[in-house]
């Protein structure tokens, strides 16, 4: 169920209180800009501070610096020299696409935001700057995503680590509004009501309602939602770790997005 109060529950329940602020990791790529604009809707709905992430990644920077680093050309596959001077251009490029992308996100609204630059290790920046009180919003796949339908290793690692809530964007498909699906056990045919998770009114701003999916392995949620179109899918910490136990992939080919709590 979705309230506008503060969450009740029993101690199967994961308490989520509203939301203190949005931060976005930004990398210019089309699913994190996707992600940038649910990330505005929600900021803006909930009348909180958006902090737009941007990490220049110390890993490539490093990697410039061997005499036999290149780079290839995504269009034509043809590879040239990698230097740290040529890396530090498009890092700078990248960073205008960025700084561009919020301007126009934001435009026309009232809303508190700012761009946080900081140079590291993407995932390790962002776990740090996150508290448990935000919600972090990220796409599915960064500069990869041209190759495979799959999760990005920083996404992966932040889904499964932030001290916070994830809403882990999809642009695969264009987003509509639907209700926000959660993983339900059965007994005698029965889904067990009483595993109902609260979900906080701030959620309502994305998604309509609640729906159970009796499904427990990674397969069986796949089938599900195979021909989903709408909404979402809600996950707790502990069964996103299972379903990528199982099937390191599965969420690559989750459709939808996908809201990870504590």
């Amino acid at each position: 169920m979705i309230s506008d109060d503060a969450p009740q529950g029993n101690g199967s329940q994961t308490p989520l209180l509203d939301v203190a602020r949005v931060l976005a990791l930004l990398d210019a790529s089309r699913h994190s800009l996707a992600a940038l604009a649910a990330a505005v809707d929600l900021a803006s709905q909930r009348h909180v501070e958006l902090v737009a992430l941007y990490v220049e990644d110390l890993d490539l920077l490093s990697c410039a610096a061997f005499p036999f680093s290149c780079e290839i050309g995504a269009q034509s596959g043809l590879t040239r020299p990698l230097t740290p001077d040529s890396l530090e251009n498009s890092i700078a490029h990248q960073l205008q696409r960025v700084q561009q992308a919020l301007a126009e996100a934001v435009a026309g609204r009232d809303l508190r935001h700012r761009l946080e630059v900081s140079r590291g290790q993407i995932a390790v920046e962002a776990l740090t700057k996150a508290g448990p009180g935000d919600v972090l919003v990220l796409g599915k796949a960064g500069t990869s995503e041209r190759w495979e339908k799959r999760l990005g290793s920083t996404s992966r690692r932040l889904i499964l680590e932030a001290p916070c809530s994830v809403l882990l964007w999809d642009e695969t498909h264009p987003f509509r509004r639907g209700p926000l699906h959660w993983l339900a056990t059965r007994e005698d045919d029965r889904v067990q009501e009483e595993a109902t998770p609260t979900i906080p009114g701030w959620l309502a701003s994305l998604f309509d309602g609640a729906a159970p999916l009796p499904v427990s392995h990674a397969g069986a949620l796949e089938r599900a939602l195979t021909h989903a179109n709408a909404g979402g899918l809600l996950l707790r910490r502990s069964e996103l770790a299972s379903l990528l136990e199982e099937d390191g992939e599965v969420i690559g080919r989750v459709s939808l997005p996908i809201l990870v709590i504590p």
